[in-house]
């Protein structure tokens, strides 16, 4: 039987026993229906999970805690000595080395009435399904793109600017980034996948490198069966999967209604705190990133006010001369606040990742009737997915992360 050809009415399940309560045989969902909801799950899943799928993959450790282990392997040195006639020479070890990684469980659901499953017109356990597939996809997504994003392999457009928070618009990506990104990666003899390396990159991102006249759509090089997920095309040696999760630090207003704010008088040298004009909470500020004349600093805490309030900057912080009337902007992202996105151009063996199979990512299905008193009526049933999840950078050197502006 296969998989799209089999209906799901959740009603079939309205006789069971309630599961939670009773020892009795028969209370669970059926065999062949947990197999295929599990299936179901992660087909619906498997194609979101973009930044997974040039990660090491590494099944969820059974009976080991949270811990998982990544192995990756040193190059062999050269061999330049000429061999002796008749003289075996010494073999050689293969070098290892591994990486652990700590597993956290992610998890959620979705709750069906009974009302809404007699009198709904789409199957409503097949819907929910769907929902929490694609919930439960692109937080693990995020959780792989947050840790990868964390290298310290960086490179700022094309290298023409020297920090994120200088970054504008006008720093877009382009082929010569792309290709200092690959000169770096050589030079670190990183092993390219299947013949070349790999960029994720945002939809904004290859809305500009698509312009160049040198980009080659996907279906000139390669064949639906052999193309990666989300897979636009490559340029210089470079194959491109687009996504809109990947990375990009959109900075927040500074306060309610507000994008930026003034400083209020004159800051002196190596100052720890500063007046700054606005309409502030108390601690509004704490944790945020201010830019202020090229320069950013972490705000540690800031006192409430309608017009000024003194801002007291995160402990071994300093400010430099600022003059008053200067405009203080968001610091987490570019220049003046600007968006900035990352491009990762990715080597095999650069980070690791646990496999969404084998347990790392589960359907959970409780029928209507197995909640016992705490659904006294029978009146809900859940539909929800739980996941182990982690991933870690194996060899920094193999991945470089190209921070940019893009076209508004």
């Amino acid at each position: 039987m296969k998989i799209k050809d089999f209906i799901l009415n959740l009603k079939l399940f309205d006789t069971v026993i309630n599961a939670t309560t009773s020892s009795s045989s028969g209370n669970d969902l059926s065999n062949e229906m947990k197999t295929y909801y599990q299936d179901r799950l992660i087909d619906l899943a498997g194609p979101l999970l973009v930044h997974d799928q040039f990660g090491q993959k590494r099944p969820i450790p059974q009976g080991r805690g949270k811990t998982t282990e990544f192995r990756a392997f040193r190059r062999l040195p050269k061999l330049t000595k000429p061999l002796t006639e008749g003289v075996t020479p010494d073999g050689q070890a293969l070098d290892t080395y591994t990486v652990t990684a700590t597993v956290h469980q992610y998890g959620g659901y979705v709750c069906l009435t009974d009302f809404i499953m007699q009198t709904a017109i789409d199957p409503m356990a097949e819907e929910a399904l769907k929902l929490i597939a694609q919930q439960g996809a692109l937080s693990m997504d995020t959780v792989t793109r947050e840790i990868i994003n964390a290298g310290t392999n960086v490179q700022y457009a094309d290298g023409t600017v020297s920090a994120r928070s200088a970054l504008t618009a006008s720093n877009k990506l382009t082929v010569l980034a792309i290709r200092k990104a690959v000169r770096t990666l050589k030079r670190q003899n990183a092993p390219m996948i299947n013949g070349s390396y790999v960029a994720i990159v945002h939809p904004d991102i290859a809305f500009d490198i698509m312009s160049d006249s040198t980009w080659v759509d996907w279906q000139k090089y390669t064949s639906p069966e052999h193309m990666y997920k989300n897979e636009i095309g490559q340029i210089a040696g470079v194959r491109f999967v687009e996504t809109t999760e990947a990375k990009s630090w959109v900075p927040e207003d500074l306060t309610e209604g507000s994008r930026t704010l003034t400083v209020t008088s004159n800051i002196s040298a190596n100052a720890t705190s500063a007046a700054l004009t606005g309409t502030f909470a108390e601690n509004e500020l704490a944790g945020r990133k201010l830019l202020i004349d090229g320069n950013v600093y972490t705000v540690a805490s800031n006192t409430a006010s309608s017009g000024t309030a003194t801002v007291t900057l995160a402990s071994g912080e300093k400010f430099a001369a600022i003059s008053a009337s200067t405009t203080v902007y968001p610091g987490e992202g570019g220049a003046a606040g600007a968006t900035v996105f990352s491009t990762l151009v990715i080597g095999e063996g650069a980070y690791g990742v646990t496999d969404i199979s084998g347990g790392g990512l589960q359907t959970i299905i409780k029928q209507k009737g197995s909640g016992g008193t705490s659904d006294p009526l029978d009146q809900r049933a859940t539909v929800g997915w739980k996941a182990a999840k982690t991933a870690e950078i194996l060899v920094n050197e193999y991945m470089v992360r190209i921070e940019t502006g893009a076209t508004a």
